[in-house]
């Protein structure tokens, strides 16, 4: 078992009198080794991962608008699965045609999947009630890639597998998942797992069991038949159950849930470096869109820079009653015995690299964050400015001065060139002692 600091073995939340698994596994599995910084860690962790090889075909416009000062389009792609996934993309309007710099704004996981691009931007028709209710808990009311894009970006804004436009219709779950008892359950069709909205386990972007939180307000532990949800409500609900059906079906086919969504990120970047009227590209996101910047920085090293907001900590300081508050696309089977979540995020050093942590965030130990920013710092140590690390006196959310401090520093380390060796058309994505 693991030591406590106040000496004797350690009782871990969760795990309760079952905690010295975590010990053994460590000592047996030799967990969080001190990898090598660099290529032959990203290409590594490419491979335990399971990064998928994707390419946006198909590119179409399928609309364009006006909104006051911005100008925008929906495109959409083909990744070779299920249906095509849509985007906004999001310009000053006076800029025309003129390179931009270009930042791939990455929605937030939050426990809402009925939407997701429109969480962090509009199209023509503006928020749904759902999303004008997440913004105002985790983005101060704003939809930031528009403001982004307001101050002289190509914002492009994706939907990734399970979200949006690439979410996994209700006819396509099991009965179990969608809330309809299944015949000798004996269960009000919650399924084995007892997970989800009202279940005390919430999705990134959630302030925790027992609470309200975005995508999930008002929901109960009666689940799905509770009346006066929305339907966009009873969607997120089934789709918090059926995100743990899509991680074993993403591990039987040898990748994982964050092999397949960094793959599709990975297309969109390739789409959005290869627009004439964009220049160098860089990753932003908060939460579960924040993960998937730092998966994205760390298997694209075409990015110019990348900005993760209230994300990261030690894979091990998690271990202590904060593993069920997040999204499968943190727990890549194998990653552990390769490398710390930190080590990851910081492979790509020296290129401009700023992780934002929250000092009052719930779902994030403070102990692992103060870790996971002392490791990067060292991964950094031979170019200590590329790394911008910044504890703010805030939670779990995005809000108005943060987005600032974000956008200042986007604005200072993305231009309109492109990294040497970017290739301008989309190409298909290539694939210790223990610390404790």
């Amino acid at each position: 078992m693991l030591p406590d600091p106040a000496g004797g073995p350690r009782r871990l939340r969760h795990l309760g009198e079952f905690s010295g698994l975590a010990g053994l596994a460590i000592e047996q599995r030799g967990l969080f080794p001190a990898p090598a910084p660099g290529p032959a860690l990203r290409e590594r962790a490419r491979d335990v991962v399971g990064v998928l090889d994707l390419t946006a075909a198909d590119v179409r416009t399928e609309r364009t608008w006006t909104a006051g000062d911005l100008s925008g389009e929906e495109v959409s792609w083909d990744v070779g699965f299920g249906p095509r996934t849509r985007a906004y993309v999001l310009r000053p309007r006076e800029a025309g045609g003129a390179a931009l710099p270009g930042v791939l704004a990455l929605h937030c996981h939050a426990g809402m999947k009925w939407a997701g691009k429109e969480k962090i931007a509009d199209g023509p028709e503006g928020p749904s009630p759902e999303v004008a209710r997440l913004r105002a808990e985790l983005y101060g009311g704003r939809a930031w890639a528009e403001e982004l894009a307001r101050r002289g970006f190509t914002v492009l804004v994706p939907d990734v597998l399970g979200w949006g436009s690439r979410r996994v219709p209700l006819a396509d779950m099991p009965d179990r998942v969608r809330g309809n008892p299944v015949p000798g359950s004996g269960g009000t069709g919650h399924g084995s797992s007892g997970t989800g909205p009202g279940s005390g386990d919430p999705g990134p972007g959630d302030p925790g069991p027992g609470q309200s939180g975005p995508g999930q307000s008002g929901l109960s532990e009666t689940g799905l038949g509770e009346a006066g949800l929305s339907e966009a409500d009873r969607y997120d609900a089934a789709a918090a159950r059926h995100e743990h059906v899509l991680a074993k079906y993403c591990t039987v086919l040898g990748t994982s849930f964050a092999g397949v969504v960094a793959g599709e990120d990975l297309a969109a970047a390739a789409y959005l470096r290869s627009r004439p009227d964009t220049g160098a590209v860089a990753a932003a996101g908060l939460s579960g869109g924040g993960l998937r910047a730092a998966l994205l920085g760390a298997f694209d090293p075409g990015l110019a820079a990348v900005a993760v907001v209230a994300m990261i900590s030690s894979y091990r300081d998690l271990l202590d009653g904060y593993v069920a508050s997040h999204t499968w696309m943190l727990y890549p089977p194998g990653l552990s015995r390769l490398c710390d979540l930190p080590d990851l995020v910081a492979c790509a050093a020296p290129r401009p690299l700023l992780v934002w942590y929250g000092e009052h965030d719930a779902i994030l130990p403070p102990e692992g964050m103060r870790r996971a920013h002392a490791m990067i710092t060292e991964h950094y140590r031979r170019d200590p400015a590329g790394y911008t690390g910044v504890f703010g006196d805030a939670g779990h959310r995005f809000d108005l001065p943060t987005q600032e401090l974000v956008f200042d520093w986007l604005a200072r380390h993305v231009t309109t060139a492109r990294p040497t060796g970017t290739a301008v058309r989309p190409t298909r994505t290539a694939g210790g002692e223990p610390r404790w």
